[in-house]
């Protein structure tokens, strides 16, 4: 116990006397190789679980290890060549793990600053490369070039994020990016952050139906493990596996809630309108999704939640709006609207793919008519609750009203100015001059001289 603590100490004493990036270094490497042992470590565990079947006698360890180390890569954005078959879908999953770690290492080990968040994502990259060439042909490496690009792209995002979220201060961030950020106009910033509000209400409220259709669907669920047949051990990986697909089955949740719904396999859609099922893999997970008789009714009712979410956004863009011409709660209705659709469109991107070959090449929703459905939906509700609500609109509307008004009583009686080709002077009565009498200075008087001038 003295030595370990003796150890520690000069451990502690030789990194505070090392330059900040090392600790970010430490942070990044940390990181990654947490989320890899997380990852790999169930493959070795079912290699030693089925070690003893004759079949298995040619496999090495060093097998599963690449096939984890794989898996890892792939919820980075790279692709895997399995059996000739191409497989881009990113586990979601492992992407969200991958990220935690690296927050936490970063809280837990790195100086706060900017050189130890770089370090950092150089640390996290060697242990990338590293993976890359232990998985080898198993990994992106078998997939090709662009499959390693993807990989190297996703990685650096990744450790960005993660690293970046427990490294830099919020409050640093926003003081050093002031000169980027103040440029862009203030209505413009609001619209993004309520379009990016909007986006956390829809997948909220996908994850709220997500754990509905899992708990209805228990009984088709537990069919098919039991036809799967496997044992404690093959439930639990089972389960890490469905755990790693489950964010990119809530985002599909989303696109139902918007209407055009997904597909899981070429051939098949669920959406709220129309729920057409086809031949599905074997994962329990995929067994809770609606059924055939789950569809049109009531239930083509469901994309008003895009408006409902609008128009919770709308109050908060009320508040804080303070509009000082009419168009503005206008404008930031729209930019809101642009902005859920921007960032709708990245994360239908993120979780979509290819898992099998034939119908299986496409799995997810369709991007673009995804991201207009939640634009549209969203900018309507904004709109519904901010324009009426804002005084300035009001005021304009009301002008533009009473003008209108006014044109339509003038047209309809026939009478105004230049009306028919009659004079607009009054008529002068009978009996009396055009002018008065020169008053006195000789100047010439109108009629009413007596009152005010300017009146």
């Amino acid at each position: 116990m003295t030595s370990t603590l003796a150890w520690r100490s000069r451990a502690n004493a030789a990194l505070e006397g090392a330059p900040r990036w090392l600790s970010g270094v430490l942070a990044g490497v940390q990181g990654a190789m947490l989320s890899v042992l997380v990852v790999v470590m169930p493959a070795l565990a079912a290699y030693v679980a089925t070690s003893a079947d004759p079949s298995n006698a040619e496999i090495g360890w060093t097998r599963s290890v690449a096939v984890g180390g794989g898996l890892w890569l792939l919820g980075h954005g790279g692709s895997l060549l399995v059996d000739g078959v191409l497989v881009t879908l990113t586990p979601l999953g492992i992407t969200t793990l991958a990220l935690f770690t690296c927050y936490a290492s970063a809280r837990r080990s790195a100086f706060p600053g900017v050189a130890a968040w770089l370090a950092g994502i150089g640390g996290y990259l060697v242990m990338v490369l590293m993976v890359l060439l232990l998985a080898g042909s198993a990994g992106p490496l078998g997939a090709g070039g662009f499959a390693v690009l993807r990989t190297l792209v996703g990685a650096s995002v990744v450790a960005a994020l993660g690293l970046g979220a427990g490294t830099v201060r919020v409050r640093r961030v926003r003081e050093t990016t002031r000169p980027l950020w103040s440029r862009v106009h203030p209505l413009v910033r609001t619209g993004t952050v309520a379009g990016l509000m909007v986006v956390c209400l829809l997948v909220g409220t996908a994850a709220a139906v997500t754990i509905l259709w899992v708990l209805s669907g228990r009984a088709p669920t537990g069919d098919v493990i039991a036809g799967l047949g496997v044992d404690t051990f093959g439930g639990l990986l089972l389960a890490v596996a469905q755990l790693a697909l489950l964010p990119n089955l809530v985002l599909w949740v989303v696109a139902w809630l918007a209407g055009p719904g997904f597909v899981v396999g070429t051939g098949s859609l669920f959406s709220p309108a129309e729920v057409v099922v086809g031949p599905l893999p074997a994962l329990p997970l995929l067994a809770a999704l609606p059924g055939e008789g789950s569809a049109g009714g009531a239930w083509v009712w469901v994309p008003l939640v895009l408006v409902v979410a609008g128009a919770v956004v709308g109050l908060w863009l009320h508040r804080r709006v303070r509009a000082t011409r009419w168009w503005e709660p206008v404008v930031v209705s729209a930019c809101t609207a642009g902005a859920a659709g921007l960032m709708t469109a990245l994360a239908m991107l993120l979780a979509d793919g290819a898992v099998g070959p034939g119908r299986m090449t496409q799995v997810g929703a369709p991007v673009l008519e995804v991201a207009l459905t939640v634009a549209v939906g969203s900018g309507l509700g904004a709109m519904l609750v901010c324009t009426p609500a804002d005084r300035e609109l009001r005021a304009a509307v009301g002008r533009a009203v009473t003008r209108t008004a006014a044109r339509l009583r003038t047209g309809a009686s026939g009478v105004g100015p230049r009306a028919s080709g009659e004079q607009t002077d009054p008529p002068v009565a009978s009996g009396e001059q055009d002018v008065a009498p020169a008053a006195s200075g000789g100047q010439d008087v109108a009629p009413g001289a007596d009152q005010p001038v300017g009146r």
